[in-house]
């Protein structure tokens, strides 16, 4: 059961461990559309996509693909990427450029998920409907859709292989572990973190799980930016003043960028490889995986999220109502915010062939 409160932007929803489980029926909903579907635009209007750095395999991905599939479905694109910098400033600039131009959607991978109201409003004040994609946009009345996969199942999905990891490895605990978040600046971030933490905390208040740094709140776990570096300092840090003589079972890492620069840390201190945790499926960590250093990966098929959003665009095109499945799990802090969901997959070396079966990048290195 998942709680509600993980997907609001209260900070005590973020950074809490006591998770209460609430339903969030979801299931086959077709939606009554966030306000007025209106009565749609022409089939050739501009369709804006503004997407954060490219911090990952899945970023440099996703705007490929809206820029053929946008095209391919007869829109004019114009997607654009954040600055490495990965400051605000430079979305917040495409956005406002992209409401000049007359885009009749504009698409949304957020940088920072609290500081876009402003262009949000601007976009529905020029008559743009706005999409979140992949991040929620918090503070808010101005979002009208959200797609994503289900963020708070990743974090349990993870949490569920870390436990059964270590068991594997060591049939009997107590287990030793160490938790990592994402940036706080990333409103999945704390999404993540608190669906793990629905799975790990029972174990941990049984002390079958012993967090041996006593660093248990995001604002100890994060990494801002999502910086491989980051983690990487933050490992090696733990290493020295923890795990001198004490054995590191299990590391709860958000993603696969921080998964390997962990496991970069815990090699060089001469220590052995714990189970490690992942998301993205990228390249570099399902060949960790399949060579037994990486445990597990979350798979998030990018070429499924881009197309549904895509089929959301062509709804409003249409003036129809896009379909959603989940009106009640996402609030932004200003509303609930009408959202399509995907399944996210668990990946580990056992079932590794079948999860990438029809992924032409990643089936090659699973033989």
């Amino acid at each position: 059961m998942r709680n509600f409160l993980a997907k609001t932007v209260a900070v005590g929803a973020i950074a809490a461990l006591a998770l209460t489980g609430c339903g969030s029926g979801r299931d086959g909903d077709s939606g009554s559309g966030s306000g007025d579907s209106a009565k749609g635009f022409p089939a050739d209007s501009l369709i804006g996509v503004a997407l954060p750095a490219k911090t990952s395999e899945n970023w440099v991905l996703a705007g490929d693909l809206f820029t053929n599939g946008l095209k391919e479905a007869g829109f004019k694109s114009d997607v654009q990427y954040a600055g490495a910098s990965t400051t605000v400033a430079d979305q917040q600039a495409q956005i406002t450029a992209m409401v000049t131009k007359g885009a009749k959607v504009i698409v949304i991978g957020a940088t920072d998920a609290a500081q876009l109201s402003t262009q949000v409003a601007a976009a529905h004040q020029a008559g743009a409907k706005v999409i979140a994609y992949d991040r929620l946009i918090t503070n808010t009345p101005d979002l009208d859709y959200y797609v994503a996969f289900d963020n708070f199942k990743v974090g349990q999905l993870q949490a569920q292989a870390l436990l059964e990891g270590m068991k594997a490895k060591k049939p009997n605990g107590p287990y030793n572990i160490e938790l990592f978040s994402g940036s706080p600046d990333d409103n999945n971030a704390g999404v993540f973190f608190n669906g793990a933490m629905d799975v790990l905390k029972p174990e941990i208040d049984k002390g079958n799980v012993v967090v041996a740094s006593k660093q248990t709140e995001v604002k100890q776990t994060a990494i801002q930016g999502w910086k491989a570096e980051g983690a990487q300092a933050r490992m090696d840090q733990l290493l020295t003043s923890t795990y001198g003589n004490k054995e590191l079972d299990g590391v709860l890492s958000p993603n696969d960028t921080l998964a390997r620069a962990i496991i970069t840390s815990i090699k060089g201190a001469g220590k052995p490889v714990p189970v490690v945790t992942g998301q993205d499926s990228e390249v570099e960590s399902v060949k960790s995986i399949m060579a037994g250093e990486q445990y597990m990966t979350i798979n998030k098929d990018t070429r499924n999220l881009v197309k549904e959003t895509i089929a959301m665009v062509q709804a409003l095109q249409k003036g129809e109502t896009p379909q959603v499945n989940d009106k009640e799990s996402y609030n932004n802090g200003s509303k609930v915010v009408e959202t399509y969901l995907l399944p996210p997959v668990a990946v580990t070396k056992a079932n590794a062939a079948e999860a990438y079966a029809n992924d032409p990048k990643l089936a090659p290195l699973t033989k």
